[in-house]
C-alpha cells in the first residue's frame, strides 16, 4: 500500500546537508531545527537565551545600591558611595541558589571585602614593592576559589574587583576604618535585602531547571520526527543530531539534579516540592533513554510503515512534553483528563509493532507521571529527612583544595597564571595611576579562564559588549544635565543590566557598561562621558589581549592531550555500560545499575565533546591527528550508546519452549561469545594497551549485529594498524579461533 504524501518531506529533505553545515537557526513552538548550534563543536557558544531574563532580580539589585545613591544625593556624605558600590558588587556575587549556601558566601564576601578594602587602602602609599606581592597572593586565592563551586568562583572574582577599587586612592587609619565599615554595611544590606526582606521563591530555580529538561526533550523529539520524515537523513545527520540534542539534554539533567541536591541539603530534608522535582527529573531521564533507543531504531530501520508510526508517536509526544514543561515552569495545574486523552491517542496504532509499542508505553507512562504531579492530587503534604547527610564542613573546604593542588589541575594552573599576569599589570597601574586604570586589572582577571577557548570567547564578549554599551552610556550621560538626573537613570539601567545577567555574557556587559559610565559620572565628577566610555573600551581591549596571549603562552592546557585523556574515559564508560546491559539486563534495570551506567557514559561523552570544542577553537589544534580521531570516535561512541539503550528497551526474547532446542542453544552461545568480545574489546581500547580479541568463531547474534559493527569501527579508528591482527590471551574468549 503506498504511503500518503508527507507534507514535510520537502522541508526536511535537506536535513543532513544542514546538519553538516552546522547552521544556527531558531526554535518555533518547541521544535528545534536540526541545524542546532551544539552540532558544530568548532563554533563559539555565544548566543542569547531570553528565558534567562529576570526583571525581579534586576529590580532587587537596583534597590540594593540605588537607594544608597539617592540617599547620598540628599545627605552628601562621600563614604555612602563606597557603601553603594559594595552593595552593587554584592549583587554581582549573588548568583542565587539555596539560602544557606548563599548566606555563607555573601556574608564571607562582605567580611573579606571589608578587610581587603581597608588593608590595601592603607598599603597603597607604600608602592608596588609592598602592594604587588600581597595583592598577587590575594588574587591567587580568589581565583583558586573556583574549586569549591560556581558561587565561590563568582564571589572570588568580585573580590578582585574590590581589591582593584581599593588601590585607587590611599587611606589614613581613620579613613580605612570608615571605608571598611561602609563595605561591610553595603554587603550586609544587599544580603539582607536578597535573603530576608525580598526573598525569591527558593524552589523557582529548581522548577525552571526541571522544566528546561522537559523542554529540551520536546526539541529532541521534534528533531527525531524530522529525521524519521526525511528520505535523505544519513549517518552524518544522525551524528550531528545526537551531538547537539543528547549533549544538551544531559547537561540540563545534571544541572537540575545538582540544584535539587543542593536545595535538599540546605534545608536538611526532602520537602514534598523537592521530592516532586526529583520524580519529574527521573521521569524525564527515563524518557531521554527511551528516545535514544528510538533514534537508534529510526536510523537502523527505514521501513516506511514503521517510520510512519514512529513519526506519529513523536508528533503527538512533542506537545505533551511542552505542556508538562510549561506547567512545571509556571507552577500551573493541568487538566489531567484532557492530558490522559492525548496520551491515549498517542499510544494507539502499535498493535502490529510490539517493539515500538513497548517504547511508546514506557515514554507515555513517564509523561503521565510528570503530568499527574502538576495536578492538585500531585501535591502531597509531608517530607522525609534527607537520606544521606552532607559532608562535614572541614571536608567540604579542604577536600577540593587538596584534590586540585597539582599542576595537572586546570584550576591551579589558572590561579597561577592569573596571579602571575596580574602582578605586573598592578605594578604598572600603581606606577602610573589614573582614575580608570583599575579597569585594566579587572579585565585581565575576569577575562582569563582555565582554557584558551573559554578565554577567547570571554574576551570577544567583553570587548564587544563594552564598546556597544559604552557608546550608549555616553549618549545617555550627555543628555543628563544634573547629578540627580544621573542618579535617576541608574535605576532603570541597573534593572536592565542585572535582569540580563543570565541571557548572555556579552549582552550583560553591553547592558552593564552604561550603568558603569553613569556611576563614574556620579562618583568621579569632572570627567566627560565620552572620555569615560573611551577609556573603558581601551582598557578592556588591552586587558582582553593580555588575557588571551597569557592563555597561550603561560602553562597552557593543550587540548589534543586533554582530548586523548577524555576519549579514554569515554571508552571506559561505554565499556562499563555494555558490561552492565549485556551481562544481566533484568537485574541491572532492577538495581538501577543500567541507569547509572547510561548516565556515566553520557556525561563522559559530554566531557569529551567539551574538550573537542575547545581543541577546535585552539590555534592549529583542529588539524591534530588526535582531534580528528576523537571526532570519529565520538560519533561512534554515540552510536554504541544508542544501541545499548535500544537493547535496554528491547522486547523480551521469545519463550524458549517455542523455539527449537538447537536454535535456542546456538543463539545463547553466540550471544555469550559476542557479548564477551564486545566488553573485552571496549575494555582493551579504554586501557590504550593490550591485545584486542579476535572475533568469535560463531555467527553473529542477531540482536548484536549493529553493536558489533560499531565496536569494530571504533577499534579501526583507535588502532588502525593493529585491530585486525591482535590475538587474545589463551582461553580469553570461548568459542574463538585465531585468524
Amino acid at each position: 500500500m503506498p504511503l500518503p504524501p508527507n507534507p514535510r518531506a520537502k522541508a526536511s529533505g535537506a536535513v543532513s546537508d544542514g546538519l553538516r553545515r552546522g547552521r544556527v537557526s531558531g526554535f518555533l513552538m518547541g521544535r528545534g531545527s536540526l541545524s542546532t548550534p551544539g552540532s558544530n563543536l568548532a563554533r563559539l557558544p555565544i548566543a542569547l537565551d531570553p528565558r534567562g531574563l529576570s526583571i525581579v532580580e534586576g529590580i532587587r539589585a537596583a534597590c540594593a545600591f540605588g537607594t544608597v545613591i539617592l540617599l547620598h544625593e540628599f545627605v552628601a556624605w562621600p563614604p555612602l558611595l563606597i557603601m553603594a558600590l559594595a552593595a552593587n558588587l554584592t549583587c554581582f556575587a549573588d548568583i542565587g541558589g539555596p539560602m544557606r549556601s548563599r548566606l555563607m558566601v555573601l556574608a564571607g564576601f562582605s567580611v573579606l571585602g571589608s578587610l581587603i578594602w581597608s588593608l590595601f587602602g592603607l598599603l597603597q602609599p607604600h608602592g608596588p614593592a609592598v602592594v604587588v606581592p600581597l595583592a598577587t597572593l590575594v588574587i591567587f586565592c580568589c581565583t583558586y576559589a573556583r574549586v569549591w563551586g560556581v558561587q565561590e568562583q563568582t564571589a572570588g572574582n568580585v573580590l578582585v574587583l574590590v581589591l582593584a577599587f581599593a588601590l585607587d586612592r590611599p587611606l589614613t587609619g581613620g579613613e580605612a576604618v570608615i571605608a571598611g565599615a561602609m563595605v561591610l554595611a553595603g554587603g550586609l544590606w544587599a544580603t539582607v535585602l536578597a535573603l530576608a526582606l525580598w526573598r525569591l521563591n527558593p524552589y523557582r530555580p529548581t522548577q525552571r531547571a526541571v522544566a528546561e529538561v522537559w523542554r529540551r526533550l520536546a526539541l529532541l523529539s521534534g528533531d527525531l520526527e524530522d529525521l524519521a520524515a526525511s528520505d535523505e537523513a544519513d549517518a552524518a545527520g544522525f551524528d550531528d543530531h545526537a551531538r547537539a540534542h543528547r549533549r544538551g539534554v544531559r547537561e540540563a539533567i545534571e544541572l537540575a539534579r545538582g540544584l535539587i541536591v543542593d536545595l535538599a541539603r540546605s534545608r536538611e530534608r526532602v520537602s514534598d516540592r523537592t521530592a516532586q522535582a526529583l520524580i519529574r527529573l527521573e521521569s524525564a531521564e527515563q524518557i531521554f533513554a527511551a528516545l535514544i533507543a528510538l533514534s537508534d531504531r529510526i536510523e537502523a530501520d527505514r521501513n516506511p510503515n514503521r517510520q510512519v508510526r514512529t513519526r506519529r508517536l513523536l508528533r503527538r509526544l512533542r506537545p505533551l512534553l511542552l505542556v508538562v514543561a510549561r506547567a512545571i515552569r509556571d507552577d500551573t495545574v493541568l487538566d489531567l483528563p484532557r492530558i490522559e486523552r492525548s496520551i491515549a491517542r498517542a499510544g494507539r496504532g502499535f498493535a502490529s509493532d510490539p517493539a515500538l509499542k513497548a517504547l511508546a508505553e514506557r515514554i507515555l507512562d513517564r509523561v503521565r507521571i510528570g503530568a499527574k504531579l502538576s495536578t492538585p492530587e500531585g501535591y502531597r503534604p509531608g517530607g522525609t529527612l534527607l537520606g544521606s547527610a552532607s559532608l562535614p564542613l572541614r571536608q567540604r573546604l579542604l577536600g577540593p583544595l587538596k584534590a586540585n593542588f597539582t599542576l595537572a589541575s586546570p584550576n591551579l594552573r589558572h590561579a597561577i597564571r592569573a596571579s602571575t599576569v596580574t602582578a605586573p599589570v598592578l605594578g604598572l597601574t600603581l606606577l602610573w595611576p589614573g582614575p580608570f586604570t583599575h579597569w585594566l586589572t579587572i579585565t585581565v582577571v575576569l577575562t582569563m579562564q582555565p582554557f584558551y577557548a573559554a578565554t577567547w570567547q570571554r574576551a570577544l564578549e567583553r570587548i564587544g559588549g563594552t564598546v556597544l554599551g559604552g557608546l550608549f552610556g555616553a549618549l545617555l550621560a550627555s543628555l543628563a544635565t544634573t547629578t540627580l538626573a544621573l542618579a535617576a537613570l541608574i535605576f532603570p539601567l541597573s534593572i536592565i543590566g542585572f535582569a540580563a545577567r543570565q541571557v548572555s555574557y556579552a549582552f550583560f556587559i553591553a547592558c552593564l557598561t552604561p550603568l558603569v559610565v553613569l556611576l563614574v559620572e556620579v562618583m568621579e565628577p569632572g570627567h566627560a562621558s565620552w572620555e569615560v566610555a573611551g577609556m573603558r573600551a581601551l582598557f578592556t581591549l588591552l586587558g582582553g589581549l593580555i588575557a588571551v596571549a597569557s592563555s597561550l603562552l603561560l602553562w597552557p592546557v593543550w587540548e589534543p592531550d586533554q582530548v586523548r585523556l577524555e576519549l579514554r574515559k569515554a571508552v571506559k564508560a561505554h565499556a562499563d555500560f555494555a558490561r552492565t546491559v549485556l551481562s544481566n539486563r533484568a537485574e541491572a534495570e532492577g538495581s538501577g545499575a543500567a541507569e547509572a551506567a547510561a548516565r556515566a557514559s553520557g556525561l563522559a561523552l559530554n566531557t569529551l565533546e567539551a574538550a573537542l570544542s575547545r581543541a577546535l577553537q585552539q590555534p592549529r589544534a583542529g588539524r591534530h591527528p588526535q582531534v580528528e580521531t576523537a571526532m570519529v570516535a565520538d560519533a561512534t561512541l554515540r552510536r554504541i550508546g544508542a544501541r545499548l539503550s535500544a537493547l535496554r528497551h528491547a522486547e523480551p526474547k521469545p519463550d524458549p519452549a517455542k523455539v527449537p532446542t538447537g536454535e535456542a542453544e546456538d543463539e545463547a552461545e553466540a550471544c555469550r561469545a559476542w557479548t564477551l568480545w564486545i566488553t573485552t574489546t571496549l575494555a582493551r581500547l579504554a586501557e590504550d594497551g593490550g591485545a584486542l580479541p579476535v572475533h568469535p568463531d560463531l555467527p553473529r547474534a542477531e540482536s548484536l549485529v549493529r553493536l558489533v559493527t560499531q565496536v569494530e569501527l571504533l577499534a579501526e579508528t583507535l588502532r588502525p594498524q593493529r585491530s585486525r591482527a591482535e590475538v587474545p590471551p589463551a582461553a580469553a574468549i570461548p568459542g574463538t579461533a585465531g585468524r
